[in-house]
Protein backbone atom coordinates (compact mmCIF):
# COMPACT_ATOMS: atom_id res chain seq x y z
CA UNK A 1 0.00 0.00 0.00
CA UNK A 2 1.59 3.64 -1.10
CA UNK A 3 2.12 5.59 2.08
CA UNK A 4 -0.13 8.81 2.28
CA UNK A 5 2.42 10.66 4.07
CA UNK A 6 4.53 13.06 1.31
CA UNK A 7 8.27 12.18 0.83
CA UNK A 8 9.39 15.60 1.82
CA UNK A 9 7.66 15.19 5.22
CA UNK A 10 9.84 12.33 6.28
CA UNK A 11 13.05 12.70 5.08
CA UNK A 12 15.67 14.26 6.91
CA UNK A 13 17.15 17.89 5.93
CA UNK A 14 20.25 18.76 4.71
CA UNK A 15 22.92 19.45 7.12
CA UNK A 16 24.64 22.85 7.84
CA UNK A 17 27.09 24.41 9.72
CA UNK A 18 26.49 27.22 11.93
CA UNK A 19 28.42 30.02 13.33
CA UNK A 20 26.49 32.21 16.37
CA UNK A 21 28.07 35.07 17.65
CA UNK A 22 26.89 37.33 20.30
CA UNK A 23 28.26 40.38 22.05
CA UNK A 24 28.61 40.55 25.90
CA UNK A 25 26.17 43.54 28.03
CA UNK A 26 25.58 44.85 24.27
CA UNK A 27 22.20 46.21 25.32
CA UNK A 28 23.98 48.02 28.31
CA UNK A 29 25.32 50.33 25.67
CA UNK A 30 24.38 53.99 25.25
CA UNK A 31 22.11 53.75 21.79
CA UNK A 32 24.99 56.18 19.99
CA UNK A 33 27.22 53.60 20.10
CA UNK A 34 25.42 50.17 19.45
CA UNK A 35 25.40 50.94 15.76
CA UNK A 36 29.18 51.78 15.47
CA UNK A 37 30.05 48.44 17.13
CA UNK A 38 28.17 46.40 15.55
CA UNK A 39 29.38 47.81 12.44
CA UNK A 40 32.78 47.14 13.71
CA UNK A 41 32.00 43.47 14.63
CA UNK A 42 30.60 43.30 11.05
CA UNK A 43 33.63 44.20 9.56
CA UNK A 44 35.63 41.65 11.35
CA UNK A 45 33.76 38.67 10.92
CA UNK A 46 33.75 39.83 7.41
CA UNK A 47 37.12 39.70 6.84
CA UNK A 48 37.94 36.91 9.48
CA UNK A 49 35.47 34.81 7.10
CA UNK A 50 37.88 35.47 4.13
CA UNK A 51 41.05 34.40 5.90
CA UNK A 52 39.48 31.10 6.66
CA UNK A 53 38.56 30.86 2.59
CA UNK A 54 35.01 31.33 2.99
CA UNK A 55 35.06 34.19 0.60
CA UNK A 56 31.25 34.56 -0.33
CA UNK A 57 30.28 35.22 3.47
CA UNK A 58 28.10 38.32 3.24
CA UNK A 59 25.86 40.09 5.90
CA UNK A 60 23.33 40.64 3.59
CA UNK A 61 19.74 38.93 3.63
CA UNK A 62 19.29 38.99 7.14
CA UNK A 63 16.14 36.47 8.59
CA UNK A 64 16.24 38.20 12.25
CA UNK A 65 18.33 40.66 13.40
CA UNK A 66 18.00 42.16 17.29
CA UNK A 67 21.33 43.70 16.83
CA UNK A 68 23.46 41.73 19.37
CA UNK A 69 24.33 38.50 17.89
CA UNK A 70 24.49 36.87 13.97
CA UNK A 71 23.71 32.93 12.92
CA UNK A 72 25.78 32.46 10.32
CA UNK A 73 23.97 28.88 8.28
CA UNK A 74 27.14 27.98 5.93
CA UNK A 75 27.18 24.69 3.78
CA UNK A 76 28.58 21.38 6.00
CA UNK A 77 31.89 21.30 4.37
CA UNK A 78 33.17 24.12 6.19
CA UNK A 79 32.18 23.02 9.82
CA UNK A 80 36.22 22.68 10.57
CA UNK A 81 37.06 25.96 9.30
CA UNK A 82 34.52 27.62 11.63
CA UNK A 83 36.93 25.89 14.69
CA UNK A 84 40.31 26.60 13.33
CA UNK A 85 41.46 29.06 11.83
CA UNK A 86 38.25 30.96 12.32
CA UNK A 87 38.30 30.72 15.87
CA UNK A 88 41.55 32.20 16.28
CA UNK A 89 41.38 34.69 14.03
CA UNK A 90 38.27 36.07 15.49
CA UNK A 91 39.97 36.09 18.81
CA UNK A 92 42.99 37.91 16.90
CA UNK A 93 40.40 40.61 15.36
CA UNK A 94 39.20 41.43 18.46
CA UNK A 95 42.52 41.97 20.09
CA UNK A 96 43.60 44.14 17.03
CA UNK A 97 40.64 46.09 17.48
CA UNK A 98 40.78 46.56 21.42
CA UNK A 99 44.23 47.93 21.15
CA UNK A 100 43.77 50.45 18.36
CA UNK A 101 40.09 51.26 19.45
CA UNK A 102 39.58 55.05 20.21
CA UNK A 103 38.52 55.89 24.15
CA UNK A 104 35.21 57.16 23.73
CA UNK A 105 34.93 53.27 21.68
CA UNK A 106 33.03 49.94 23.66
CA UNK A 107 35.49 46.99 24.31
CA UNK A 108 33.64 44.29 22.13
CA UNK A 109 33.33 40.82 24.12
CA UNK A 110 31.86 38.32 22.22
CA UNK A 111 30.77 34.24 22.85
CA UNK A 112 30.16 32.69 19.74
CA UNK A 113 29.09 29.11 19.42
CA UNK A 114 29.97 26.39 16.38
CA UNK A 115 27.06 23.59 15.21
CA UNK A 116 26.55 21.28 12.64
CA UNK A 117 22.87 19.79 12.33
CA UNK A 118 20.23 19.48 9.53
CA UNK A 119 17.59 22.79 8.76
CA UNK A 120 15.07 22.76 6.41
CA UNK A 121 15.79 25.28 3.43
CA UNK A 122 14.77 27.95 2.32
CA UNK A 123 14.42 29.30 5.65
CA UNK A 124 16.92 27.32 7.51
CA UNK A 125 14.70 26.10 10.21
CA UNK A 126 14.93 23.25 13.07
CA UNK A 127 16.29 22.63 15.83
CA UNK A 128 19.97 22.85 15.04
CA UNK A 129 19.54 26.83 14.69
CA UNK A 130 17.50 27.01 18.58
CA UNK A 131 20.03 24.44 19.64
CA UNK A 132 23.32 26.58 18.29
CA UNK A 133 21.16 29.71 19.81
CA UNK A 134 21.14 28.14 22.99
CA UNK A 135 24.56 27.01 23.09
CA UNK A 136 26.00 30.07 22.84
CA UNK A 137 23.23 31.86 25.55
CA UNK A 138 24.34 28.33 28.15
CA UNK A 139 25.52 29.05 31.35
CA UNK A 140 28.91 27.03 30.35
CA UNK A 141 29.07 29.97 27.27
CA UNK A 142 29.07 32.45 29.91
CA UNK A 143 31.32 30.95 32.67
CA UNK A 144 34.17 30.55 29.93
CA UNK A 145 33.34 34.53 28.83
CA UNK A 146 33.92 35.27 32.67
CA UNK A 147 37.29 33.46 32.56
CA UNK A 148 38.14 35.14 29.48
CA UNK A 149 37.57 38.61 30.81
CA UNK A 150 39.20 37.57 33.97
CA UNK A 151 42.16 36.92 32.12
CA UNK A 152 41.94 39.81 29.41
CA UNK A 153 40.53 37.81 26.95
CA UNK A 154 37.64 38.76 24.52
CA UNK A 155 36.51 35.86 23.00
CA UNK A 156 34.83 32.80 24.37
CA UNK A 157 33.57 29.80 22.24
CA UNK A 158 31.62 26.99 22.55
CA UNK A 159 31.99 23.62 20.52
CA UNK A 160 29.03 21.24 20.21
CA UNK A 161 29.59 17.52 20.57
CA UNK A 162 28.67 16.89 17.20
CA UNK A 163 30.70 19.49 15.43
CA UNK A 164 33.72 18.93 18.01
CA UNK A 165 33.35 15.20 16.92
CA UNK A 166 33.31 16.15 13.52
CA UNK A 167 36.36 18.45 13.54
CA UNK A 168 38.20 18.65 16.16
CA UNK A 169 38.35 14.56 16.90
CA UNK A 170 38.40 13.84 13.55
CA UNK A 171 41.64 15.50 12.45
CA UNK A 172 40.01 18.06 10.87
CA UNK A 173 41.69 21.01 12.52
CA UNK A 174 45.69 21.55 11.95
CA UNK A 175 46.51 24.30 15.37
CA UNK A 176 43.23 23.13 17.39
CA UNK A 177 43.62 19.71 19.20
CA UNK A 178 41.48 18.47 21.93
CA UNK A 179 43.82 19.34 24.59
CA UNK A 180 42.89 22.88 23.78
CA UNK A 181 39.51 22.48 24.94
CA UNK A 182 37.62 22.19 28.20
CA UNK A 183 34.40 19.29 28.32
CA UNK A 184 31.52 20.96 29.93
CA UNK A 185 27.51 20.47 30.29
CA UNK A 186 25.67 23.25 28.06
CA UNK A 187 22.96 24.02 30.27
CA UNK A 188 20.02 27.14 29.97
CA UNK A 189 18.30 28.09 32.77
CA UNK A 190 14.86 29.06 31.31
CA UNK A 191 15.19 25.42 29.37
CA UNK A 192 15.48 22.60 31.68
CA UNK A 193 14.79 20.38 28.34
CA UNK A 194 18.23 21.16 27.26
CA UNK A 195 21.33 19.71 28.04
CA UNK A 196 24.70 18.74 26.04
CA UNK A 197 28.15 18.10 26.02
CA UNK A 198 30.20 21.02 24.36
CA UNK A 199 33.56 22.03 24.17
CA UNK A 200 35.26 25.05 25.46
CA UNK A 201 37.79 27.31 24.08
CA UNK A 202 39.09 30.80 25.24
CA UNK A 203 42.11 31.82 22.88
CA UNK A 204 45.47 32.29 25.21
CA UNK A 205 43.83 30.22 28.56
CA UNK A 206 44.44 26.73 29.13
CA UNK A 207 41.61 24.60 29.71
CA UNK A 208 42.99 24.19 33.55
CA UNK A 209 42.28 27.64 34.43
CA UNK A 210 39.16 27.41 32.61
CA UNK A 211 38.09 24.18 34.96
CA UNK A 212 37.75 25.96 37.88
CA UNK A 213 34.49 28.60 36.47
CA UNK A 214 32.92 25.39 35.98
CA UNK A 215 32.71 23.69 38.83
CA UNK A 216 31.52 26.61 41.39
CA UNK A 217 28.44 28.39 42.43
CA UNK A 218 27.78 30.94 39.85
CA UNK A 219 28.34 33.33 43.08
CA UNK A 220 31.86 31.78 43.92
CA UNK A 221 35.13 33.07 42.48
CA UNK A 222 37.90 30.60 41.41
CA UNK A 223 40.70 30.04 43.05
CA UNK A 224 42.66 30.75 40.32
CA UNK A 225 40.57 33.79 39.34
CA UNK A 226 42.87 37.18 39.21
CA UNK A 227 41.74 40.03 41.36
CA UNK A 228 41.99 41.91 38.14
CA UNK A 229 41.97 40.91 34.85
CA UNK A 230 45.82 41.14 33.01
CA UNK A 231 45.69 42.45 29.68
CA UNK A 232 48.28 40.70 27.09
CA UNK A 233 50.60 42.99 25.88
CA UNK A 234 51.19 43.69 21.84
CA UNK A 235 54.04 42.07 21.97
CA UNK A 236 52.51 38.85 22.50
CA UNK A 237 49.63 39.25 20.15
CA UNK A 238 52.00 40.23 17.36
CA UNK A 239 53.71 36.51 18.38
CA UNK A 240 50.75 34.66 18.22
CA UNK A 241 49.95 36.50 14.72
CA UNK A 242 53.16 35.86 13.02
CA UNK A 243 53.55 32.25 14.26
CA UNK A 244 49.97 31.35 12.76
CA UNK A 245 49.46 28.88 15.76
CA UNK A 246 47.53 28.90 18.74
CA UNK A 247 49.55 30.46 21.94
CA UNK A 248 48.01 28.95 25.04
CA UNK A 249 49.21 30.62 27.35
CA UNK A 250 49.16 29.78 31.47
CA UNK A 251 47.74 33.32 32.70
CA UNK A 252 46.17 34.09 30.33
CA UNK A 253 20.59 34.24 22.74
CA UNK A 254 18.45 33.37 21.00
CA UNK A 255 18.73 36.84 19.99
CA UNK A 256 20.22 36.28 16.66
CA UNK A 257 19.85 36.65 13.08
CA UNK A 258 19.90 34.12 10.84
CA UNK A 259 22.15 34.49 7.57
CA UNK A 260 22.83 32.36 4.58
CA UNK A 261 26.33 32.40 3.54
CA UNK A 262 28.13 30.33 0.66
CA UNK A 263 27.12 30.38 -2.89
CA UNK A 264 25.13 27.14 -1.97
CA UNK A 265 21.99 28.87 -1.04
CA UNK A 266 19.74 31.44 -2.03
CA UNK A 267 19.93 34.17 0.68
CA UNK A 268 16.46 34.66 3.00
CA UNK A 269 14.22 37.73 3.35
CA UNK A 270 13.80 38.89 6.44
CA UNK A 271 11.05 37.85 9.02
CA UNK A 272 9.52 39.46 12.02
Amino acid sequence: MPSLVPSDAIDVPPEHALLTVDMKEYSKLPEAKMAPARADLDSMLTTVFAQCGIGDATLLGAVKDRGDGAIFVLPARHSARLVDPLLVHLGQALERREQTRLASAPTIRLRASVHIGPLVPPGHRGDAANDACRLVDSDAARRAMTAAVDHGGLLAAVVSDAAFRRTVAAGRTPALKEQHFQRATARVEDKPGFEQTCWLFVPGLVPSLLAPYLTHDSGAVPASRPRQATQRNAKDTAASESSGGVRQKGKASGKARLIQVGRDYIPTQEQS
